[in-house]
């Protein structure tokens, strides 16, 4: 059958505001239209692509943020990678209810991992045995590895998070959306370059201004790609990244009160969610407060109230008034102040905080830590230890990049909490004026996309 193929660009952070800077996003609204988004709380990462592509608030798919408590395990993780996690009928499987054939690429989308796209490309980094890590991805099939890594050089992990993350990771994006997209119906890609230099130095800055210019430039052969193919483009983001000034220590509030508990392994003090009456799982500036027993509920709700930086103390059915009402969420959610965010700290002394905290280690930690961003300023050999880490890693050596500062305070930009202005919230652009819109929720991009690609 006839398809209309459709290029679904995820641009992370772009807002209208930002807009104005990028030519080349700018021209696929001139050629079509241009729509207000709506995101989804928490307006994160998974939680807000997983709407897209369910159509589903997360009660309804259950990625109630980048991470939660999984009560099962007793672990706190953040960054899982595979598909099943996520609930409801995707995007793809209803398209191929009209046309079985219909053929999807996913380059970077979240929990890329076992779902049945024809083609998947996704970071995966190689966990040595000796403790090293070096920077790879994950595809499907198994041939596409060698073919993007023999054209395009190894997946940069290290620029793709981390203190050195850098245009260079949405490029080598870029570059394999470019290679997959003659060969589906539906593509999907996620451009992360704006998270970066938005949370380091702020919305507003000249830095981020660079930064979108930069993600236009490197966009440009792909939109024009999508032109000659009559691809239509759907350009979406998930949130608009504002001010951030006021860290929000959650965890050290509720270890002062003595409901929260850890533990001490070789001096190093490790959250222990096993004993905690209550603890958060920090998520930008959402968190998720988990309370095992309803008797202390009471008691941790007014706490958290009573925390500078905190807008809001959702119950759960406070939290189903904004689709967050699952069993995976916490007994309470935080919504952060305009300019307030969450941090996962829980150590009171520093002397005593666990190795992990000045590392990259997204997995390890039991919150989203921004700080990651950055080369620790307090330390001015930090620079120099990581190319001496660096170093090591090359000769096969174990090496630690013991580089992040233990402080939010660096951070200037955040997201999370529905947005004040649509100015600065996410936006959608559509290359196909026939579906034209003003305003649109996360939760229809799907529907959109099915309609546009007439597979509705």
């Amino acid at each position: 059958m006839s398809r209309n193929r459709i290029l679904l660009l995820n641009v992370v952070g772009l807002t209208p505001r930002l807009l104005a800077h990028a030519p080349n996003l700018r021209a696929v609204a001139d050629a079509g239209w241009q729509a207000e988004l709506t995101p989804v709380l928490p307006a994160v990462t998974c939680s807000v692509q997983s709407s897209m592509l369910t159509g589903l608030p997360p009660s309804g798919h259950g990625i109630v943020g980048n991470g939660w408590y999984f009560r099962d395990q007793g672990e706190i993780h953040l960054w899982r990678q595979h598909n099943r996690l996520v609930g409801g009928e995707k995007i793809w499987d209803a398209a191929r209810r009209t046309d079985p054939g219909y053929r999807v690429a996913n380059v970077c989308w979240w929990y890329a991992m076992g779902a049945d796209t024809d083609w998947t490309v996704t970071p995966r980094p190689v966990y040595h045995a000796d403790g090293r890590k070096s920077p790879d991805c994950y595809t499907r099939p198994p041939e596409l590895h060698d073919e993007l890594t023999e054209e395009l050089g190894p997946f940069p992990l290290f620029h793709y998070w981390g203190p050195t993350a850098s245009i260079r990771s949405s490029a080598w994006i870029v570059a394999s959306t470019r290679r997959l997209m003659p060969r589906a119906d539906l593509t999907l890609s996620y451009v992360p370059h704006l998270d970066y230099d938005l949370q380091r130095y702020g919305p507003d800055s000249p830095q981020a201004i660079r930064a979108v210019q930069d993600v236009d430039r490197i966009l440009a052969p792909l939109l024009r790609d999508a032109r000659e193919s009559r691809t239509t483009v759907v350009v979406v983001s998930e949130y608009g990244i504002t001010k951030a000034s006021q860290p929000v220590d959650i965890n050290r509030a509720l270890r002062r009160a003595g409901l929260l508990e850890v533990y001490t392994q070789e001096g190093m003090e490790y959250l222990d969610p096993w004993t905690s009456r209550a603890f958060a799982v920090a998520d930008h500036q959402v968190a998720h407060v988990y309370v095992p027993d309803a008797a202390d509920l009471e008691q941790v709700a007014r706490l958290c109230a009573e925390l500078p930086g905190v807008a809001e103390v959702l119950t759960k059915d406070e939290q189903g008034k904004y689709g967050l009402d699952h069993e995976r969420s916490g007994e309470l959610v935080l919504v952060a102040e305009l300019e307030a965010w969450f941090t996962y700290y829980y150590w009171l002394d520093d002397a005593r905080a666990p190795d992990f905290a000045r590392g990259v280690e997204i997995h390890r930690k039991p919150g989203y830590d921004p700080a990651e961003l950055f080369f620790d300023p307090d330390n001015p050999r930090a620079r120099l230890q990581a190319a001496a880490g660096l170093a090591r890693k090359k000769l096969g050596l174990r090496y630690a990049m013991n580089v992040v500062p233990m402080t939010g305070t660096w951070v200037t930009g955040t997201h999370g909490r529905l947005p004040t202005t649509p100015e600065d919230g996410p936006v959608l652009l559509c290359s196909d004026p026939a579906a034209a819109r003003t305003e649109l929720a996360a939760t229809e991009v799907k529907d959109l996309v099915l309609t546009l690609a007439g597979v509705a």
